[in-house]
């Protein structure tokens, strides 16, 4: 991928800083959580009409988002921002919850929308006022109700999503025509089950005459997890995480999926041991037919000049599902808060979401609907062909310790990495991972 911005596929780069205010004891901070007592009171804007803005877009995400800052920054209605880059990762989320604690946080931050459960329910965040967003053209009708259901918490909305990233498949059209994958429209066609995605990997395999499926999981903090939790709740199953509970599992839905996983990766027809960068790089030099990543590989994969294809994750277990997150606006709490200034949040929101087309170039699939429904989106390629995503995304199970880039995420992924490479059995992969969520239920949440 280009640009690393949620730990997809290895440990994030730092990147561009040039708006960061906090010098050489900030940047030390963002490898050093321990430091951040220094770093919880950024200086204040330069003039009252500033808004102070946090991100971790770094990379190619990072060019579009100066795309989109300086087109609302020009104009009549120019917004005046003071944008801080910060590391994506778990030092990103400490220091906002160090800032929103001790109330001097930016106006406006992003926030993966699988984390609100780790600072809504806290104190951290404010919640929007929904009146003042429709006043500048944004409401509920405007998103996916599987994106929207996850913005709120306790009757209030805290979170607007920017997007919806899924982790979907990549696929050499050329090679799925020749086997017969492919509908009337010239997309990948529905497999209906396991045993035909299976047959078709194989029918790729011998096609590419390398391997069908590529995927790449091997000392991969998210992978394995990305992949079970589509495929989990295509069955029908939850993944419940109650406050002082036991974890609340279907542990024979989630066994069929691991097993499904290690037959489909069984080191014959697709490799079973590849570790992320690995399988980019048989797919860019085409020693596979198919890849399941992110979305955000887009700019990777095109690269490769391949007669590209893409969808949503298939539905191979009976109820459509695609594994995915969201890039999502918060208002973190303030000690006073500047109404004015909090309205010039709230148009902000408002006109970044109705300017996202921008943001699809990159492959996230833009949350403000209105954008989709453009025509200009239609004639995105492949971008297009898996925005239904957005409809059936599944984040992870709210909890205060889940979501991107969570120790969550990674104690999930380990044991079902040990299955794919035959170091575990499937049940034994499954009872670690409910092991390992009843210990994370017991730890004590920090913020509450």
């Amino acid at each position: 991928m280009s640009f690393d911005h949620s730990g997809h596929g290895g440990r994030a780069r730092l990147g561009r800083r040039g708006f960061l205010r906090w010098g050489l004891a900030g940047a030390g901070a963002a490898v050093a959580p321990g430091l951040l007592a220094g770093c919880a009171s950024p200086a204040a804007p330069s003039d009252s009409s500033t808004l102070r803005v946090w991100d971790l877009f770094s990379g190619g995400d990072g060019v579009l988002m100066d795309e989109m800052l300086a087109a609302v920054g020009s104009g009549p209605d120019a917004f005046s921002i003071d944008r801080t880059i910060l590391e994506w990762g778990p030092s990103y989320y400490t220091k906002l919850a160090m800032a929103a604690a001790g109330g001097r946080a930016p106006e406006v931050a992003v926030l993966h929308l699988s984390r609100l459960a780790a600072y809504a329910p806290g104190g951290l965040l404010d919640p929007f006022d929904l009146d003042l967003l429709a006043e500048f053209g944004v409401t509920e009708q405007h998103f996916a109700p599987a994106v929207w259901e996850r913005a709120g918490w306790d009757g209030e909305i805290y979170a607007i999503p920017l997007d919806t990233h899924p982790f979907i498949v990549f696929y050499d059209k050329e090679i799925a025509d020749r086997v017969g994958l492919l509908d009337s429209d010239g997309e990948l066609a529905p497999f209906g089950s396991p045993e035909a995605m299976i047959e078709a990997s194989a029918a790729l395999a011998a096609e590419q005459g390398g391997s069908g499926v590529l995927f790449g999981h091997v000392a991969d903090q998210a992978q394995c997890w990305r992949l079970f939790n589509g495929l989990y709740a295509q069955t029908g199953a939850t993944w419940e995480l109650p406050d002082g509970g036991e974890p609340r599992v279907d542990f024979d839905a989630a066994v069929r999926v691991v097993t499904f996983m290690t037959e489909l990766f069984d080191g014959r027809t697709n490799p079973n041991s590849l570790d992320y960068f690995g399988a980019m790089a048989a797919f860019q030099g085409s020693r596979g037919a198919m890849i399941f990543c992110g979305e955000w590989e887009l700019p990777n994969v095109r690269s490769t000049g391949r007669p590209m294809g893409a969808a949503p994750f298939p539905n191979l277990f009976g109820q459509p599902a695609v594994h995915a997150d969201s890039h999502a606006y918060v208002l973190p709490r303030q000690e006073r808060v500047d109404q004015a200034r909090r309205r010039e949040a709230h148009r902000f929101v408002a006109t970044m979401l109705k300017n996202s087309y921008t943001w699809a170039s990159a492959g996230h699939i833009p949350a403000y609907q209105p954008v989709i429904a453009d025509e200009r989106y239609a004639d995105l390629d492949p971008q297009a062909s898996y925005a239904d995503a957005a409809e059936v995304a599944v984040l992870d199970p709210p909890s205060w310790f889940t979501g991107s880039g969570s120790n969550f995420q990674n104690q999930m992924t380990q044991p079902m990495s040990s299955a794919l490479i035959g170091d575990m059995s499937p049940e034994q992969a499954v009872q670690q991972m409910v092991d390992q969520s009843a210990a994370m239920i017991d730890q004590p949440n920090p913020v509450a």
